[in-house]
């Protein structure tokens, strides 16, 4: 069975030093225009609190507002010009979309966008990936890609990205079908802890490579190294750059490890059952932020829930609050003395001797799978 979603191909670009340039300017273009009417949005509010709250106007700039003032700021800056003007408007829808998720309380308040961050431009359409090169407005000569896959599926849009270390890629997002697995007879609960990255109902641990602490030492000479730098000095722009490779490489070894175990869970089984984590709250441990932040559960999460939805799986979260690590898998007694240094333990009411972590997998999987019930899916 096929499914039809959006799906996204990301390709490395190299820009000659006249597209490095040009594309220089669209980035501080975007960023300039998000800024600005985030600020004239902020302005607005704070000018007009007493009238918006007595409903005399209108409480919020949208971008149909915002559309109409770009159009006289180009007449004003006309720097604006330079940049594709599809790409400044997509800043604004996508100010606009952030707004909105802001009052929906799903997202936090829009931040102000900095130079020294990563940088990106939208391409929403007049996009075209031909003979080895991108071409999309003012870029009518094309720009260098390595195109490892190939290209399948209906273009939908496209964003041009900037790293801090000064690496160019594009991300083209297309609508096309996703072959879903074939069908197994395998469901599974799953554990996410430190010490092993994935711990499974069935048995099997996914070690946690430690990708930050392999190459903490490294990163902190460089960061010591960044420190002694004179600031807006070049020296210090080269040490904040090495510094910002460590940081890719960390990231980039922890995301390959995290794509590798979640393809196979999602191959192998047809029920995957996961713990809700209150990943914020516990990263207020300030014993065990860093080593938190290390194995990316957010991530497990998500590539587990978008990869099940792609490959036909059924996904099923349980809730935070279910006692899964202090619970009994053979009787359901709480153990609610249980400490987070026991790794094993004895149940005081049918004396079996329990795994923390692989108990805490089957009870997931077990409470995942009595919610399905109750919904009326079967397993």
């Amino acid at each position: 069975m096929a499914m039809q979603t959006n799906f996204a191909y990301k390709y490395r670009i190299y820009p000659t030093l006249e597209q490095k340039e040009l594309l220089c300017k669209h980035f501080g273009c975007v960023r300039f225009v998000w800024n600005y009417f985030l600020n004239e949005r902020k302005e607005h509010y704070l000018h007009n609190k007493e009238e918006i709250e007595s409903k005399r106007i209108k409480g919020n700039l949208n971008y149909y507002d915002n559309a109409k003032k770009l159009t006289l700021l180009k007449q004003e800056k006309e720097w604006l010009k330079e940049c594709n003007s599809q790409s400044l408007q997509a800043s604004l829808k996508h100010l606009d979309s952030a707004y909105r998720m802001f009052f929906r309380k799903t997202h936090a308040f829009p931040n102000f966008k900095s130079k020294d961050s990563k940088q990106s431009f939208t391409i929403p359409q007049h996009f075209k990936l031909e003979a080895g090169k991108v071409y999309f407005p003012k870029f009518n000569k094309g720009i260098k890609v390595i195109v490892h896959r190939e290209l399948e599926g209906k273009f939908v849009v496209a964003t041009l990205s900037k790293t801090t270390t000064n690496k160019y890629y594009i991300s083209i997002i297309v609508e096309k079908n996703i072959q879903a697995f074939s069908a197994t007879n395998k469901t599974i609960g799953i554990d996410l802890g430190i010490k092993d990255l994935i711990i499974c109902s069935d048995g099997k641990k996914y070690q946690n490579i430690r990708s930050l602490f392999s190459l903490e030492n490294k990163l902190k000479h460089k960061q010591k190294q960044l420190s002694k730098k004179v600031k807006g000095s070049n020296n210090r722009k080269k040490a904040k750059h090495k510094v910002a490779i460590i940081h890719e490489t960390i990231k980039n070894i922890r995301i390959d490890h995290i794509h590798k175990i979640t393809k196979a869970i999602i191959s192998e089984n047809q029920v995957i059952v996961v713990e809700d984590l209150n990943v914020k709250g516990m990263m207020r441990n300030h014993k065990l932020a860093k080593a938190i932040s290390d194995v990316a559960w957010y991530e497990i999460h998500r590539q587990l829930e978008y990869k099940s939805k792609w490959s036909g799986r059924t996904y099923n979260i349980i809730d935070r609050f279910f006692p899964s690590s202090k619970m009994c898998g053979s009787c359901h007694f709480v153990n609610k003395d249980l400490t987070l240094k026991d790794r094993t333990w004895n149940c005081p009411s049918c004396n079996t001797e329990l795994d923390r972590d692989l108990n805490a997998s089957i009870n997931i999987l077990n409470q995942g799978l009595n919610n399905l019930q109750a919904v009326g899916i079967t397993v």
